[in-house]
């Protein structure tokens, strides 16, 4: 099986309650997520954006 000898990443901005309403589906959705989520393991990234942090302190510098 593809999934026992390799790695996916899948990052989203998304949480799964939120596929539904992406999709249109919402069968679909949970066939996707059922299948993504099989034996999967979760990194919630729930903190600040250093991203957004950043882009910030070079608009205040700009300007």
């Amino acid at each position: 099986e593809l999934q026992e000898r390799t790695a996916i990443i899948i990052t989203t901005n998304k949480g799964f309650e939120e596929w539904t309403e992406f999709l249109g589906d919402a069968a679909l959705a949970t066939a996707i997520l059922d299948r993504l989520a099989y034996q999967c393991d979760k990194i919630p990234m729930n903190g600040k954006s250093y991203r957004l942090e950043n882009r910030k302190s070079f608009l205040e510098e700009m300007a």
